[in-house]
């Protein structure tokens, strides 16, 4: 990521570039080893993990799309070496010194006094992450929460220092975008330097360049998401960044938040005035519920698939969980529906055997539950789909789950078959298309039955 120089100038160091910042915070936070990174001259408090990165993951969804790993930042090594403070930045020349800050990532998460008034105050905002145990009734306020709070002050003497350093930068450098399309904010965002990327967001936003975009369609505010820095999403957002900017693949915010399962973040993004658009389709036709959903899905399997108590796994899935509870408290429409392949979010999770979320779906109050378990995704109900879930150790229950919130063994798909018609030939198959039949003949007999009284 080098800005024109003559052929025969030489860069004086190798610039990152966002995603190469963005994986080495990835490698760094999910290393059993802790980092070690230089400090600033001001030396900030250590960081405090919000909460834990998600590695990157294949996100695909079968009869949705092919794949959806792209909707993960493709990322390439890239190792630091400790450099100095603020400081020595303001009297070093060449193109390349803005981007050379100390690598401290989440630094300023604690809470700080100070007497200098800086342009913006933050009030804690107290979120409220419910227990991701399937026994959390609907809404999400249960007796079993984590209370988590941001909005700690940004740091006046580093601001102070941040915007001494753009107002000394060469103006091109303070404001313009490298090869990659990076800006200096996008750059100070993936490092996680709070107070350096507020005051390059309040200069680009006297340009009316907040939300400029980098090769991959990235605003400064993608950045801060997908680099889990919830306290510099607020920032942008008090700046006035888009909310509902959206990249190449067209994933907003909330897309990213929802998919990589990251709670804090999805807070401050719900929390934003003006309000994000909740039903916003990235290119693949899905709303940030439908990339929440499968991204669990992914998350549950590889759980599933360790035979392990992984820790990392489990705190990635209630996570993941979490944004998925949230999205739906806020409003997000459990009725809305894919475009490729119109499935809900109840087909997505009863077709990846995702038991976890079934039992969440399946115990929200819906006045219409019967019609939102018999939605139909190019002629297929959930039920059809439990039915093919074969060797799945879920299956029974799922099927059982369904028909209990009146899911309908008589409905056929395209094809004409019955759920029956889908189970595995062997044993096991056979007394679960039994039990298909006895809940079938008992619908018909209520019907018969309301059909006389009438």
């Amino acid at each position: 990521m080098h800005f024109d120089k003559s052929p025969k100038e030489k860069p004086c160091c190798t610039l990152p570039t966002v995603k190469k910042l963005l994986e080495q915070k990835r490698k760094r936070e999910t290393s059993s080893v802790p980092p070690s990174c230089s400090a600033a001259s001001t030396s900030p408090v250590p960081p405090t993990t919000i909460t834990h990165l998600s590695s990157l993951e294949p996100f695909t969804c079968t009869g949705a799309s092919n794949s959806y790993s792209d909707m993960a930042v493709s990322f390439e090594p890239w190792t630091t070496a400790p450099e100095p403070s603020f400081s020595y930045y303001l009297n070093q020349p060449g193109p390349s010194y803005a981007y050379n800050l100390p690598m401290t990532p989440d630094y300023g998460t604690q809470p700080q006094t100070f007497g200098d008034a800086i342009s913006h105050t933050y009030q804690e905002c107290p979120l409220t992450v419910p227990d991701p145990s399937l026994g959390s009734s609907w809404p999400l306020l249960d007796s079993q929460t984590t209370q988590m709070t941001f909005g700690t002050p940004l740091d006046a003497a580093k601001l102070k220092e941040a915007r001494m350093l753009l107002s000394g930068m060469d103006y091109s450098r303070a404001i313009g975008q490298d090869e990659d399309g990076d800006t200096i904010l996008h750059i100070y965002t993936a490092k996680g330097l709070r107070e350096c990327a507020y005051a390059a967001a309040e200069k680009l936003r006297d340009l009316g360049k907040l939300d400029a975009k980098e090769h991959k369609g990235k605003t400064a505010l993608l950045v801060a998401v997908t680099a889990n820095h919830p306290e510099i999403v607020q920032d942008l957002l008090s700046l006035g960044a888009d909310i509902n900017a959206c990249d190449i693949k067209g994933q907003t915010a909330l897309h990213l938040a929802a998919h990589y399962g990251f709670p804090g973040v999805l807070q401050e993004i719900l929390s934003s005035r003006p309000a994000v658009n909740l039903e916003a389709r990235n290119f693949e036709g899905m709303t940030a519920l439908h990339c929440g959903a499968i991204s669990h899905s992914i998350t549950m399997k590889a759980l599933s698939s360790s035979g392990l108590a992984d820790v990392s796994l489990q705190t990635k899935a209630a996570d993941k969980l979490s944004c998925v509870q949230m999205l739906l408290s806020a409003g997000s429409s459990l009725l809305s529906q894919e475009i490729k392949s119109n499935k809900t979010v109840l087909h997505l999770a009863v077709k990846e055997g995702n038991i976890d979320l079934v039992r969440y779906l399946l115990k929200i109050p819906l006045a219409n539950m019967k019609e939102f378990v018999n939605m139909k995704a190019h002629g297929h109900t959930a039920l059809h789909m439990a039915a093919g879930l074969h060797g799945n150790p879920h299956q029974e229950e799922i099927l059982q789950l369904l028909l209990s919130k009146g899911a309908d063994p008589s409905i056929r798909n395209l094809e004409n078959d019955q759920p029956a018609h889908l189970l595995q030939s062997d044993l096991h198959g056979e007394q679960l298309k039994l039990m298909l039949k006895k809940r079938n003949a008992s619908s018909r007999r209520r019907v018969m039955s309301l059909l006389d009284q009438e």
